[in-house]
């Protein structure tokens, strides 16, 4: 019986009615279920002085404007019309009809956020408390006629803290929302029935344990078999086992009699186990979808059925803008996880919460694996192994998890929660793995995500390793190391030998804003933190250049994507990684650090397919020492291939090559081998003599096999060994402001090189740019740098006409910009910096490392990065220095150039003169 529609509803956020009885109590207003209060028209206005669940307000003095009742605007999270908070009451008639006589009624309330009661007519059935799972009542065998049904639900944080900052609670991403947004239904059942049905299928022993559990108190039969349900088109049943109900429990083996259809993400076969039982209380029938899918590990790696996997991976949030709460429609998860594995990818894990029902039909469907987690963060005002309510209730929600989903082959890691907090948690969670891996075997256990590292876990999910962790800043090996492919994690893998190891949250990577997103905001929450960032660029000068920013910081963040997950590949044994994210996290500070926005979809500077080439089953890797080389050196590294697809290659022939644009420099073949799934393949060495190449020059080293859909790729530079110093003619060469002013005061053409140390800093908001995007956000992680998002520029300006660039950072621009502080351009407006530098959203600052500007009568060019120091083990930045001396000398100033004034020179460094 579906009871969606029309309720009769009271807001009581200052619960008036625990202590009114039932006759007291009535419900004025409707509202409509399933779906959440605030979306209905009930509830707070957000405020400044509004208290949320999670983090509130951050560095509020950069925001004053936006914290006014008629303008408020928050800038660290999404934002919703409305608030609620508290119990709220529903209540609506049911009619139980007469072929119901002598059957119980189950109340089935699937989404409920998050404690519930229920009343049938004036008597409490009862309570539950999960985030993740169905909440199910007895009602009992209630008489045919009308009834009176009355749920109380409740969304506040009391003394079962699972964290305010889980994703299953938290107003970050879904919100802390009251209501039911899943399947609301009663379903009659005879008194006695089968309340749990848990099948542990064995491919190697090609048979299904089915155990089965029900409320009888009488003995009964039973009879189960299993059939197979896809996707292929033939069918095939067991011969039906009989067993007797003895206990209120049976179990019951059925042999399957053929070779089994093993389920993996490839081959995603299904199977179906059916129970019938018979009582004295009548038939009842329980069914049960599953896979043959069995685990262990082999080669420090998980495996399935024997096969190694690598987990390639990202996070899924509960980040669903138009709605404020996850689907429970099948469909919607089928588009996720087919964008998921469309970038290369087979597995989400689920930060602190657990998602519904549906999502696991489409993963199994598909062929997909889950990390779940039980719905808590217990840090930031939570704890665990202190002895607090939420010990307990963990250990039942996990319980609740595996009577839900346990039985779904996409349900393959389970994880308690994230970062947990508390003197005692490893030791309590020592024992939980302990525990939960005996009572269930049929997954993989791990204590939490990030921490605690310890043995006893089938897999670890830590924090490093990874090209930038939290807190390294430009100490990162991305920030701090020249440009190379050829380093691994082996060493880390070292110190917990054995452990399959699947990196949490690596990446990180942002990207600036695109407002042209802000008009996708068509449901629940707006983007006001995106209105704060647009008015600031358009304040500064910036809003027309915003998609162009966003363009070029995304080409950056996919460098960086691609050096984070090519890393981990490149690791023997290594186990795998969970991206943060593959889309954006809208809260947190509003971290930007997604391929894809928050809807899913791209936002144009990368294809999946590209995305793919170097995070999927199958990929090229190319181990060299160094991506820019000069003329006097050979390009040499090792080919290696990462191959966890779906079957063995035979006779497979690998292929390099070496170009530049359609031009071949050099290319050839490696031995042609046979090669196994699950494994990392060395397929043997590259050497190509870059004497030849007409430096400076942006090469592309393509790799990969005849007849194979697989290939990946790399921009690698060369520049010429030795430069002979530019004919200067009548520039003027200085670091000296000082300098420079009276040269350009006689007219004369300057280019002013500044030490890093003169030039200004923002005393507000201090400002540190490194080779890398930022990490994560700046305003959330107390401004940690770098602060920038890589360069934008013209690569078809003059100036840049003798260095090998495109509009955005690659690899060639490390040495620039290793310790390079840009100029701070806000004021100017009109400018348009030569090589400009993308700055943080929050501040939105006009920055350059070079532009042009007509002075007096005189013509200067202004260059921030370091052209004098060390140049003959600079070859980069030499070549940069050439090119610009080049266009001063050969090419005349243009009558449109920015004027600016000696005063506004002086401004730009510190103590001027």
């Amino acid at each position: 019986m579906d009871l969606s529609g029309t309720w009769r509803f009271a807001a009581d956020p200052q619960d008036h009615g625990a202590n009114a009885t039932r006759e007291q109590w009535r419900l004025p207003d409707t509202i409509t279920l399933p779906g959440h209060v605030a979306a209905q028209g009930f509830g707070e206005k957000p405020s400044f002085e509004m208290k949320w669940t999670g983090d509130g307000w951050k560095h509020p003095e950069l925001f004053k404007e936006w914290q006014s009742p008629e303008n408020f605007k928050m800038p660290f999270f999404l934002q919703p019309p409305l608030r609620y908070e508290g119990p709220a009451w529903f209540q609506r008639d049911i009619e139980i009809p007469e072929s119901w006589q002598g059957n119980h009624a189950i109340l089935h309330l699937e989404r409920v956020h998050w404690h519930s009661r229920v009343w049938i007519n004036d008597k409490l059935v009862g309570n539950a408390n999960s985030l993740g799972c169905p909440h199910e009542f007895d009602l009992g065998p209630l008489p045919p006629g009308k009834h009176e049904l009355t749920l109380r639900i409740d969304n506040r944080i009391g003394e079962i803290n699972p964290g305010p900052l889980s994703h299953s609670v938290t107003d970050h991403t879904q919100g802390n929302w009251n209501g039911v947004v899943g399947r609301i239904e009663l379903r009659p059942v005879p008194a006695h029935h089968i309340t749990h049905l848990r099948v542990e299928p064995s491919l190697s022993n090609k048979s299904v344990r089915l155990v089965v559990e029900t409320n009888a108190t009488t003995p009964g039969k039973l009879s189960a078999r299993v059939r197979y349900l896809g996707p292929h088109r033939d069918f095939f049943e067991t011969p039906s086992v009989a067993s007797q109900l003895s206990g209120g429990s049976a179990e019951i083996l059925i042999p399957l009699g053929l070779d089994p259809r093993p389920w993996n993400e490839f081959t995603p076969h299904l199977y179906q186990a059916e129970v019938i039982m018979e009582s004295s209380a009548g038939s009842t029938t329980r069914c049960a979808t599953f896979g043959f899918r069995d685990t262990s590990v082999k080669n420090g790696r998980l495996a399935i059925n024997g096969v190694p996997l690598f987990l390639r991976g990202t996070l899924e949030c509960c980040i669903f803008p138009l709605t404020g709460h996850p689907p429970t429609d099948v469909d919607s998860w089928r588009r996720i996880i087919r964008i998921c594995k469309a970038h290369g990818l087979n597995h989400i894990r689920f930060h602190s919460w657990c998602p519904p029902e549906a999502a696991f039909i489409a993963a199994d469907e598909i062929g997909f694996y889950y990390q779940v987690e039980a719905s808590t963060w217990p840090n930031q005002g939570a704890e665990l192994g202190s002895g607090w309510q939420f010990d307990q209730w963990l250990d039942a929600e996990t319980g609740r998890m595996i009577q839900a989903y346990g039985n779904h082959p996409s349900f393959l890691m389970m994880a308690s929660g994230n970062e947990p907090g508390g003197p005692n948690h490893a030791e309590w969670l020592r024992k939980y793995v302990a525990r939960w891996k005996v009572a269930d075997a049929r997954r993989f256990w791990t204590t939490a995500a990030n921490w605690p590292v310890m043995p006893g876990s089938d897999y670890h999910n830590p924090g490093e390793p990874r090209i930038q962790g939290w807190g390294q800043g430009l100490n990162s090996v991305i920030n701090a190391q020249p440009p190379r492919t050829d380093f691994d994690w082996s060493g880390y893998l070292a110190k917990v030998p054995g452990v399959p190891v699947i990196s949490h949250e690596i990446g990180q990577w942002c990207v600036y804003p695109n407002f042209d997103e802000i008009k996708k905001y068509t449901g629940w929450f707006t983007p006001k933190n995106f209105e704060i960032f647009r008015e600031t660029a358009r304040r500064n000068g910036l809003l027309n250049q915003s998609r162009d920013m966003m363009m070029a910081s995304g080409k950056l963040q996919v460098i960086c994507y691609k050096h984070d997950i090519e890393a981990a590949l490149r690791t023997p044994g290594f186990g795998g990684f969970q991206l943060l994210d593959l889309r954006d996290f809208p809260g947190q500070g509003s971290a930007l650090v997604g391929v894809l926005d928050p809807f899913w979809d791209g936002k144009g500077y990368i294809s999946p397919e590209e995305f793919a080439s170097f995070s999927g089953p199958i990929v090229p890797l190319a181990t060299l020492p160094k991506l820019v080389f000069t003329s006097a050196e050979t390009l040499a590294g090792d080919y290696l291939l990462s191959h966890f697809g779906a079957d063995d290659l035979t006779d497979i022939t690998p292929t390099w090559s070496l170009r530049q644009g359609q031009n071949i420099i050099a290319e050839g073949t490696l031995p042609a081998r046979d090669l196994a799934a699950g494994e990392l393949h060395p397929l043997g060495s590259i050497s190509i003599d870059l004497s030849k190449v007409p430096a400076p020059a942006k090469l592309t080293l393509n790799l990969g096999a005849e007849g194979q859909a697989f290939a990946n790729s790399w921009s690698v530079f060369v520049f010429p060994a030795q430069t002979e110093p530019e004919p200067v003619g009548d520039i003027t060469i200085t670091r000296s402001l000082a300098e420079a002013m009276a040269a350009l005061e006689k007219g004369a053409t300057v280019l002013w090189n500044p030490p890093a140390s003169e030039i200004a800093d923002d005393p507000s908001r201090p400002l540190v740019a490194g080779f890398s995007s930022i990490f994560w956000n700046t305003a959330w992680t107390e401004w940690q740098p770098p602060h920038t998002l890589g360069i934008l520029c013209d690569p078809s300006h003059p100036a840049l006409a003798h260095f090998p660039t495109d509009f955005h950072s690659d690899w060639q621009w490390w040495e620039i910009q290793k310790d390079a502080r840009p100029f701070i351009l806000t004021p100017h407006h009109q400018m348009k910096p030569i090589v400009q530098v993308i700055d943080d959203w929050f501040t939105n600052r006009k920055l350059g490392y070079v532009f042009e500007a007509r002075v007096g009568q005189g013509r200067l060019l202004a260059c921030a990065v370091d052209l004098e120091s060390d140049l003959e083990s600079r070859p980069v930045v030499r070549q940069f220095r050439a090119s610009l001396i080049s266009y001063l000398r050969d090419s005349a100033a243009g009558p449109m150039m920015f004027r600016c004034s000696i005063e506004d020179l002086r401004g730009l460094i510190n103590d001027p003169p």
